[in-house]
């Protein structure tokens, strides 16, 4: 008779589930002993469990389908807790099992002990104690529909003698359906009734129109309207579009900006943008979003559509009226293009230190067309938002919602496993790739060609910025950082370094052109502004309160780099 932990295993392969990440112990022995004689189930082994998790929300957000990470009792799922943040912030599907003391010794402050019910209630879509073996195969069935069906995380809890415990119960298919999902015809009657009616309409597309790129040209033809697009849409959107004007929000470009501020209709498909100060103050609203309960969070909406993108548009189209007047939109794609001069005058060669503008573009240059861009929080996410060309096929994943440092390097390690052969190019922070070092390991034990490229500027560079912007003199943020392609070599992959603008773009093609896992480690410059698309006075204020007090603190001369380094932005 078979164990609840080998029918877990086998409901998952019958599921299409391919891996799970994590480290064993004790309280998993159940759990990997099935995957030991299930070989359908790969186990990717991975250095620390806030990597499996994140690995997991890695392969969830490239394929869309289930991903599953474990972790042992008490510390070890602790540590996958960062993940599945990102992975319910992200809204992909995650299973995560949480091994739990034995059932018994609950309540008892026994070694190891803690509550994960409670722990991941936040983070999680579904958690669930298993108290029984009987109950398993039911609540491993809501686990996973609930995550598949909700796009987020759920957690089963499991003791590890339930685990070994023998269960007469044969393996279930859990998985996704496709379906339609269209708002009540009212609904669709009012919302082309406000868009006729208006003059400038801007349409802001989020990562809701994943599918849905036809349906959003045609309805940007008709309505004459420029396109936006966030972070989490740029790779959706971007690509064979005429009508798109560029990103919004901290790391957008001034022409979305003022695409959103111009505009007297906002429709708004498939985004969540957080930031209520760059919507526009007097303009109708509409919104549309699978999920009812996101609508008006971020701005007034006047008319709320519940609806997938492709579907909520085509329902729309007959009813919007054309010949409109194309102003709005040529005075917008006319400020795009400048913007994007702009910016692509900053991606050049330089010959004291290296842009991380020039880097960027050149990996955007070199990398294959279907190649996967996973960077990391901070400065990197900032460049790739700004130089990496969408295609269609390109995919760019991250932590754009959760915000979470270190999860370059370790959401690869989920795509790469997922997608053995597509080129996988983590582009690294030297903070973030410091704190999960380790995943270095992972990469060479399993075998993985990640190109892992290091934004080595020894400084926290985001932070920093962001210090300066509120008035505050830079502190703590140095990092002292050892030859990452060194690290690389120590541990079995290849290692390349530049220090010098000229030698970039030959090594950057040996770099990405390497049989396996490599790591590039580039010496950018430290003082790089990342402009944003408006400066406030407060922001402005803050930079000036910032040089008067690095002058009185002694640091004169970071100003002087500061500007020389800038100097290029400003005139």
């Amino acid at each position: 008779m078979p164990t609840v932990a080998r029918n877990i295993v086998d409901t998952l392969v019958a599921s299409g589930v391919q891996r799970v990440y994590g480290i064993p112990g004790d309280s998993l022995n159940g759990f990997t002993d099935a995957l030991r004689v299930n070989p359908q189930l790969e186990w990717v082994h991975v250095r620390h469990e806030e990597a499996a998790s994140f690995a997991a929300s890695g392969e969830a957000a490239l394929t869309g389908e289930l991903a599953v990470c474990a972790g042992s009792c008490g510390p070890g799922n602790l540590h996958l807790i960062n993940g599945l943040y990102d992975a319910q912030r992200s809204r992909v599907p995650v299973l995560a099992i949480a091994a739990q003391i034995p059932s018994d010794e609950v309540g008892s402050n026994y070694f190891q002990e803690t509550h994960p019910t409670e722990l991941f209630r936040e983070c999680s879509v579904y958690v669930e104690n298993v108290a029984s073996a009987e109950q398993m195969p039911r609540l491993l069935r809501i686990a996973m529909r609930e995550a598949i069906e909700k796009r987020g995380v759920a957690v089963l809890v499991i003791p590890g003698d339930i685990g070994l415990s023998e269960i007469n119960a044969a393996a279930e298919v859990v998985k996704a359906y496709p379906s339609h999902m269209t708002p009540a015809d009212s609904q669709i009657e009012a919302a082309a009734k406000a868009l006729n009616k208006g003059k400038k309409a801007t349409i802001l597309a989020g990562a809701g129109t994943e599918g849905a790129h036809d349906e959003l040209l045609a309805i940007a033809e008709k309505l004459q309207a420029p396109i936006v697009h966030s972070l989490r849409g740029k790779e959706f959107v971007e690509h064979d579009n005429p009508y798109d004007v560029g990103m919004t929000g901290l790391l957008g470009f001034s022409s979305g900006y003022a695409a959103l501020k111009d505009c007297d209709t906002l429709l708004m498909l498939g985004t969540d943008l957080p930031y209520q100060q760059f919507y526009p103050e007097d303009a109708t609203v509409i919104q549309v979003d699978v999920r009812g309960s996101q609508i008006g969070r971020r701005t007034k909406v006047d008319i709320p559509l519940v609806g997938t993108v492709a579907d909520t548009v085509e329902a729309l189209l007959p009813k919007i009226k054309g010949n409109r007047s194309s102003t709005h939109l040529k005075s917008l794609t006319k400020h795009y293009q400048k913007t994007r001069k702009d910016l692509d005058e900053l991606a050049t060669p330089s010959k004291r230190t290296i842009h991380p503008q020039y880097l960027t573009r050149l990996l955007d240059e070199m990398a294959d067309d279907d190649a996967v861009f996973v960077p990391d929080v901070g400065s990197p996410v900032v460049w790739a938002a700004r130089y990496l060309t969408m295609n269609g096929k390109r995919r760019l994943i991250g932590s754009f919602s959760h915000g979470s440092m270190a999860n370059a390097l370790s959401q690869s390690v989920g795509v790469q496993s997922a997608f053995e052969d597509r080129q996988t190019i983590a582009l690294a922070g030297d903070g973030g790739l410091s704190m999960l070092l380790g995943e270095l390991i992972t990469l060479t034990q399993n075998k993985l060609p990640v190109k892992t490229v290091v934004y080595n500027n020894s400084s926290l560079n985001f932070v920093e910025l962001e210090m300066k912007a509120a008035g505050f003199v830079t502190f703590g943020t140095e990092l002292e950082n050892p030859n990452f392609s060194t690290i690389a070599e120590a541990v079995g992959i290849k290692g390349f370094r530049v220090e010098k603008s000229k030698d970039l773009p030959k090594v950057v093609k040996e770099f990405l052109a390497y049989d396996g896992p490599a790591v590039l480690d580039v010496v950018t410059e430290r003082q790089e502004l990342s402009m944003p698309p408006s400066i406030t006075v407060e922001q402005a204020k803050g930079f000036a309160l910032y040089a008067i007090r690095t002058v009185l603190s002694g640091k004169g001369d970071e100003l002087i780099d500061l500007a020389r380094t800038n100097l290029r932005q400003l005139f």
